[in-house]
């Protein structure tokens, strides 16, 4: 063997094997499992690592992330969880004054709905800070932009410049632009700006691994675009990935990926294809998820459809008649029913096709809110819940405004376990924070980290087991990228994907999950992070 973990108490999440103290490694895979007693197959080239009581998990794998865009939020003005606009308005000024004359400054992370007021922001409240460098914010749910006047300027935008299909020009009551951009026509601004080429992202997205393996992940499901990927395979080429990403293909380019012959799977352990994804409607924050019924206090409006029905039956029946499943962005309850109206009808033609659900692993992501009579839909189509526990702590005030009585069946995975579907838990980063950790307490206290709300979350009776909610990290997104056979647990002949805790999440108390310490990483049999362990790295 080439490493042997020892005075280890490791949860396997194998039903065969549930708990050892050590584990030996061969190349990237495990080779056994067991007790002290493993050290009679060590060699003399064997590395022996003590964990020191340490306790071990497979790893985390983010089912849902966008990892340029959260690279690249490294280096932006960083605007999230601010109490006002005004606070904003000065972290926007701070970044103008140390950006050199006429270059774009860029932040995100904004969210309007907890602001006092709840109001937009304009163009207006940026011009006196920024009257020569154009500025772009992109909301924290990534459905809005704040723009100055000198943005609007460079993109063309007047007054009178038509909304984009799929797309909002925000327009204040006599018609001006108001700065604020929703769905498609964020683009319009959003393609000026300079990209990195794809070497100098490739180093960008390094940087935000590093930070992704000291939170204990191991793999993430991306859904950034085109050139993320690109910049992926350079790192994956210069043997600097050490993350196992499974990269999503936005609709506009499925047809380029069917034309080369190319099928979900495509690639290898480190870095393969994943499904066809697609945005059926907006977000809750800006209010352009697709609903059933208004918005509490607005009853003129239902929301965005971004892809409509049609459209998306057409995109998904296409796909998985060359291979691919397909991804699904629904938040409001109208776009997740229209989805699984989709999702029904293409189920019947692969039926009739010989083909099984588990060869095409379709999805719905996020899934915020559900009608009641949709809830057991996706157990009953084998469609993945992908899901994101982060959102309901963070969302939980502007559920109960805009959704009211119907955010009980709001962030409700309890509702998709206990209906049998398969479940795969993310963050959404860089909408919500990529730690694992903060995610698993959000689904088993459904409380924020300051307590809120008291005394036993929102909507308690939603809240999951540790089980449930660790499941949800590992086996989950496994299954979703079509690699339970050899990831989502500790078993022999799996890959050394593993994360190591400073103490036994099933044992102590739900709010002590937040104050979990990530000892060290590992992906492939080598050590990404370690943090005070005692390593034999010869």
């Amino acid at each position: 063997m080439d490493r042997l973990l020892i005075n280890a108490r490791i949860a396997t999440l194998d039903p065969a094997r549930p708990a050892a103290a050590a584990l030996a490694i061969r190349g990237e895979r495990i080779f056994a499992l067991g007790d002290e007693a493993l050290r009679a197959l060590a060699e003399r080239t064997t590395r022996v690592d003590d964990m020191g009581g340490a306790f071990i998990y497979p790893g985390f794998v983010d089912a849902h992330l966008h990892w340029q865009w959260t690279a690249m939020g490294l280096t932006e003005i960083d605007l999230m969880d601010l109490p006002s606009k005004e606070a904003a308005i000065a972290r926007v000024a701070a970044g103008v004054a140390a950006a050199r004359p006429g270059v774009w400054v860029r932040g995100r992370g904004w969210a309007q709905a907890d602001w006092p007021g709840g109001a937009f922001p304009t163009a207006q409240d940026l011009d006196p800070v920024a009257p020569d460098h154009p500025v772009f914010l992109k909301a924290r749910s990534g459905h809005a932009a704040w723009v100055n006047a000198a943005a609007l300027r460079l993109a063309g935008i007047t007054d009178s410049t038509p909304d984009p299909a799929d797309g909002v020009i925000q327009r204040d009551g006599r018609g001006h632009a108001t700065g604020i951009l929703l769905e498609s026509a964020i683009e319009m601004v959003e393609s000026l700006i300079p990209p990195p080429t794809p070497e100098e992202l490739a180093d960008r997205l390094y940087e935000a691994q590093r930070l992704f393996w000291a939170a204990g992940m191991t793999g993430l499901h991306d859904y950034d675009g085109p050139r993320a990927f690109e910049a992926m395979q350079i790192l994956r080429q210069t043997g600097r990935l050490g993350l196992r990403v499974v990269k999503n293909i936005n609709d506009p380019y499925i047809d380029h990926a069917i034309a080369l012959g190319l099928r979900w799977g495509f690639g290898d352990d480190w870095l393969r294809l994943g499904g066809l994804k697609i945005f059926a409607d907006g977000a809750l924050g800006p209010r352009t998820a697709l609903m059933i019924d208004p918005y509490e206090g607005e009853p003129s409006n239902r929301g965005v459809s971004v892809t409509d029905k049609e459209t998306m039956y057409e995109l998904v029946s296409r796909a998985s008649r060359a291979g691919f499943p397909a991804t699904i962005h629904a938040i409001g309850d109208r776009a997740v029913h229209d989805v699984l109206d989709v999702y029904e009808a293409v189920r019947k033609e692969e039926s009739a096709a010989g083909v099984a659900p588990q060869h095409r692993r379709h999805r719905i992501e996020h899934v915020q809110l559900i009608h009641p009579g949709d809830g057991p839909r996706l157990a009953a189509l084998d469609v993945i819940a992908s899901m994101q526990p982060i959102h309901a702590t963070s969302d939980y005030r502007m559920s109960d405004a805009y959704w009211g009585a119907r955010s009980r069946y709001a962030y409700n995975a309890r509702l998709q376990i206990d209906a049998g579907a398969r479940v795969a838990f993310g963050s959404d980063s860089p909408v919500e924070s990529y730690e694992p950790l903060r995610g698993m307490h959000a689904a088993v206290t459904r409380r924020r980290p300051d307590g809120s709300p008291s005394p036993d979350g929102w909507y308690p009776e939603l809240r999951l087991s540790v089980n449930e909610a660790l499941r949800g990290y590992t086996q989950g997104p496994a299954y979703a990228a079509g690699m339970e056979h050899h990831l989502g647990k500790l078993a022999p002949r799996f890959l050394a994907d593993l994360v190591v805790l400073d103490r036994d999440l099933m044992a102590i108390p739900p709010d002590d999950i937040l104050k979990a310490r990530v000892l060290g990483t590992m992906t492939g049999g080598t050590w990404r992070f370690t943090d005070g362990l005692r390593l034999d790295l010869g």
